[in-house]
């Protein structure tokens, strides 16, 4: 969000006043009050005597409080650092330093031992922090990514960039006036410039999920009955929570559009939210943290539940695109890495290093067009359509062969018995390589191994066919609702009862 986004924020304050800005358990938050909440923000922190122009770290869960101090910040000019509230200390303290932040703010309501301002922990870091990057001076936001590879990459977002993304969001979506959109992305998810900023932008109401509980499948069901959102965007597993409980809703009246994003939704997925929400459209959404949205499919209901996979789509206005295998771009029909150039995207990363390694420029004269080199690879038929086949990274070897584990994850995740699966690759000292899936099923499913086995075996190669451990507990995740696929792997490696 940019000052500019900001001060469209206030105006409904001043236009609108009673009109409401956030739903949060069960209370009203008008413009109004939201302003003065962002008011106060300002004041306590004493943001107008806050020295230089050093990012502003906020640590916080999403609420009316945070959102607020993020809105005055924004007001005031200054860039907005939002970590996840649940990293741990070292690698907080190392991003810190490597966002230049001179302190933390929290709003009371993030780690329960922490204050409303709290300087960054004194304790040593386990390895050495960084030093502060160069911040680009029309920074509004700084994310992260989400660090499956090693320490999180900072994400500088400029005020232009989000300004440009919000109104095409508006646009694309019908968001405006009192239209109701749902926010199930934490704070520091880039999903909130749809759901959070681009509603508030816009003069419309923001319906907050209660972080603490966001993984409660009644009361998301009982949520989206009382508040009646028009926009629903969210990862996989929020959909998959929605549809487990015993008191899930059979239909969800109201909704015009359902917004799937952030990871492959399985088919059988698809069908039970597709009677949910019969007669939304539905939108295969794909983007990265770097460029935001990239890629748009729409279809009906109907089609959502019937495809085997949802394509990609059509490029947003301003995207280009191409496929590339090493150095070379494939025109036709083929498989390659994603390369993308976004009128929304992040300047690069706050890491040289880093950024040179996924950003790269098209040529030395100033207005070039930049690249992002997204990691995924993408396939495109002879009709020119695009489908993902997985990330570059999660390819291995399996008894010679090359693998993706995402498609192997598809495979199974096609089982209607099947409500979520992660697949990965662990060192074998027999094989040098072992597939394992750690799988679970509905609560009523009868599925045993040695079906599941076939299922398998009837559409993968046989090294692609992994050893399955099923259970029916919810599969460990990261703070943004994905897999945590290093920590799954580790159990595989090191506990016997897994392995």
């Amino acid at each position: 969000m940019s000052k500019l986004l900001a001060g469209d924020v206030l105006a409904h304050a001043r236009r609108t006043p009673d009109a409401p800005a956030l739903l949060w358990n069960g209370a009203v938050v008008t413009y109004a009050h939201l302003a003065e909440l962002s008011r106060r923000a300002a004041d306590r922190i004493g943001l107008s005597a806050l020295p230089g122009n050093a990012p502003i770290g906020l640590r916080a869960r999403k609420s009316p409080d945070s959102i607020a101090m993020v809105l005055a910040c924004l007001a005031a000019g200054r860039t907005v650092f939002l970590p996840s509230p649940e990293l741990g200390h070292d690698v907080l303290e190392r991003l810190s330093r490597r966002a230049g932040c001179p302190e933390l703010l929290t709003t009371g309501d993030g780690p329960a031992d922490e204050d409303e301002r709290s300087t960054r922990p004194g304790a040593p870091a386990a390895e050495p922090a960084p030093p502060a990057a160069v911040v680009p001076p029309d920074t509004s936001l700084l994310l992260s990514t989400s660090g499956s590879t090693g320490l999180p990459k900072l994400v500088p977002l400029g005020g232009a960039a989000v300004d440009r993304f919000t109104a095409w969001a508006a646009g694309a979506f019908g968001i405006g006036p009192g239209t109701r959109v749902l926010s199930h992305a934490p704070l520091n998810f880039d999903l909130t410039l749809l759901d959070i900023w681009t509603t508030l932008s816009q003069g419309g109401c923001v319906i907050l999920v209660d972080p603490e509980r966001a993984a409660n499948p009644h009361y998301l069901a009982k949520l989206l009955q009382d508040t009646r959102p028009e926009v629903v965007q969210a990862v996989p597993l929020f959909f998959r929570l929605l549809t487990q409980g015993s008191k899930a809703p059979d239909r969800v009246a109201g909704v015009r559009h359902v917004l799937l994003t952030g990871d492959h939704a399985p088919r059988p997925l698809r069908g039970t939210i597709a009677r949910m929400f019969p007669d939304a459209v539905f939108h295969n959404v794909y983007g990265c943290t770097e460029t935001n949205d990239s890629l748009l499919y729409s279809c009906t209901a109907e089609e959502a539940a019937e495809r085997e996979v949802l394509p990609l789509g059509q490029p947003l206005p301003g995207v280009h695109l191409s496929l590339r295998e090493a150095d070379t771009v494939l025109d036709g029909p083929g498989t390659g890495e994603l390369v993308v150039s976004t009128p929304f995207q992040a300047h690069g990363y706050l890491d040289p290093q880093a950024a040179q390694e996924r950003f790269f420029q098209e040529g030395p004269e100033p207005g070039a067009r930049r690249w992002f080199r997204t990691g995924d690879l993408v396939r495109r038929g002879p009709d020119g359509e695009l489908t993902l086949v997985g990330r570059n990274d999660f390819q291995v070897k399996a008894a010679g062969v090359r693998v993706n584990l995402e498609e192997v994850e598809r495979v199974i995740l096609s089982h209607e018995q099947v409500l979520d699966a992660v697949v990965v690759a662990v060192p074998d000292t027999l094989a040098g390589t072992r597939l394992w899936a750690l799988v679970r099923t509905r609560p009523e499913a009868a599925l045993s191994g040695l079906k599941l086995l076939a299922h398998c075996s009837a559409r993968l190669a046989r090294p692609a066919v992994p050893t399955v451990r099923l259970t029916r507990e919810p599969l460990p995740v990261g703070p943004t609702g994905k897999p945590d696929r290093a920590r799954i792997r580790d159990a595989f490696r090191t506990d016997p009862a897994l392995a």
